[in-house]
């Protein structure tokens, strides 16, 4: 499916809306178009998210509670790469590895946890919504990506790709498919409490390329850290 298609998405009634009208569920499976010989391993990352459009984007709205989280520094990698989080969540930072890290991202003004070593944590609370990527600036592979909504309406893929979004009240919604090697995709959907089958999403990754990153002041990494791969 492409950004504007119409959908309709529906499920159990788990739940209560505060009327009292009946809640579905959101579910599907995600693939990923990959290069000739290309396999994927990442479709964990996958975010699902609905934001409220139209006449249900105008009725009151559930908060998105605050989802305080950990990603681990580990094997020079950040773990998992793929956090979601709500405004107002703190992240901590663990170093589990025995020598020195840094976190900073650029977005939204950025922040900097500094150099710290092993067995120490930093914490960055996410107040604005949007896409973090994650750096280190003594290692410069290393990238994650913290993704903040502003809707309590939201699931991580597994690894199959499958996602489940529960206890969605009936109204419309914008769809949003994110990963960080496609194009995000995003389409309109109808939910009510009726069961339909799951959706079948396809991103495409085949324009991937890896570029690298700026360290945290925006020049090239060098090899004066004495980093190995």
């Amino acid at each position: 499916m492409t950004a504007g298609v119409a959908a309709t998405l529906a499920g159990s009634a788990s739940a209560q809306t505060p009327a009292g009208a009946a809640t579905g569920t959101v579910s599907g499976q995600v693939t990923m178009q990959e290069r000739p010989g290309d396999t994927t391993e990442d479709l964990g990352n996958v975010v699902v998210f609905l934001e409220p459009t139209g006449a249900t984007a105008r009725q009151r709205q559930p908060s998105a509670p605050a989802v305080n989280t950990v990603i681990n520094l580990h094997g020079r990698q950040f773990q998992p790469r793929v956090r979601v989080v709500t405004p107002g969540s703190a992240v901590e930072f663990p170093n589990d590895d025995p020598f020195s890290h840094n976190v900073f991202s650029k977005m939204n003004g950025g922040f900097d946890t500094g150099v710290y070593g092993r067995g120490k944590k930093r914490e960055n609370v996410f107040v604005d919504a949007g896409v973090y990527p994650l750096y280190c600036n003594i290692h410069p592979r290393m990238t994650g990506f913290v993704v903040t909504l502003a809707t309590p309406y939201f699931a991580q893929a597994a690894s199959d790709g499958r996602f489940v979004i529960p206890n969605v009240p009936p109204g419309t919604y914008r769809m949003h498919v994110w990963h960080d090697r496609a194009a995000e995709q995003q389409m309109d959907i109808t939910v009510s409490s009726a069961a339909t089958p799951g959706m079948r999403i396809q991103l495409d990754a085949r324009g991937f390329r890896y570029v690298q990153h700026k360290n945290k002041f925006g020049q090239d990494y060098t090899s004066a850290s004495g980093d190995r791969y």
